[in-house]
């Protein structure tokens, strides 16, 4: 592991040196409410990240953080800015940007594979019965789910609900994967292991994600990149952290590295000092 100096980007829409525009946010923000009863709720923001890269959204709870990821899914219009995917303007959902949310938002009448098989049908409908089959059970199997494709979602534990949504988002093969705070309803043990589940398909495929989360250890563990944001209201993102570990890596050997703690104190001041100084303003 790298024992240098943390290395932060001043602007906070530095990407990657491949393809950096790859996902392109300029200027976006977004106001709920009207006229004098306006609330600026992400203020201006400039964001490009990579193809390929894993980007954590961190901040305090109602930062604005979801409001950024469901403006990029396509589910939130933006008051202003423009959003380019691949060079392409983001004007509402589509197909190419997959989203797993905090709760697995699974159909309850339907079969862990019949929930990817149906989402497939709708996403990639060039793919005849027997390919959906295929790419279904592929990623089931993937996350460890091939024994239990048949049961429906009330038959699973909240875990297992979660790695099927992670499966069937996958299984779409979106240029960009959005998860929002995907653990934070899970027990401690079965967020771990889904972390290093999550972690394990990512570095199979590379994918381009970008994460919401407010836990500094998840961040580290798993991003390339930490873009973190200010206490809302006008929240935007003041810091882009580029995480030094080499991959493949390994998060629980990770706390033992000095740059790892002198990183997550780095972002634990960042978030507390920002916190305070909201809660004063």
């Amino acid at each position: 592991m790298p024992d240098t100096a943390l290395s932060t980007n001043n602007d906070p829409s530095a990407g990657s040196c491949h393809d950096a525009s790859f996902l392109h946010l300029e200027g976006i923000s977004k106001s709920f409410g009207n006229g004098a009863d306006a609330v600026q709720i992400v203020a201006p923001t400039d964001v490009r990240i990579g193809r390929g890269q894993f980007v954590s959204l961190l901040g305090p709870s109602g930062c604005g953080k979801s409001t950024i990821l469901s403006i990029i899914a396509g589910l939130v219009e933006p008051s202003d800015g423009l959003l380019w995917l691949d060079r392409r303007p983001i004007d509402g959902p589509g197909a190419d940007r997959g989203v797993v949310f905090q709760q697995h938002v699974l159909l309850p009448w339907m079969s862990a594979r019949e929930n990817v098989e149906f989402a497939l049908s709708c996403a990639r409908p060039e793919l005849g019965a027997s390919a959906r089959a295929e790419v279904t059970d592929h990623y089931l199997n993937l996350v460890h789910l091939g024994h239990a494709k048949d049961r429906l979602p009330g038959q699973l534990s909240g875990g297992m609900q979660q790695r099927v949504g992670i499966a069937r988002a996958f299984s779409l093969e979106p240029k960009v994967l959005l998860l929002d705070e995907p653990f934070g309803a899970l027990d401690a043990l079965t967020r771990h292991s889904l972390q290093r589940e999550l972690l394990r398909l990512w570095e199979a495929d590379r994918r381009t994600v970008v994460m919401v989360t407010h836990d500094v250890d998840e961040a580290i563990a798993l991003s390339d990149r930490i873009l973190v944001m200010n206490h809302g209201p006008d929240a935007t993102v003041t810091r882009d952290i580029s995480v030094p570990f080499d991959r493949p890596r390994d998060p629980d050997t990770l706390p033992d590295d000095s740059e790892y703690r002198r990183l997550r104190t780095s972002l634990l001041d960042s978030l507390t000092r920002d916190e305070t100084t909201g809660d004063a303003a």
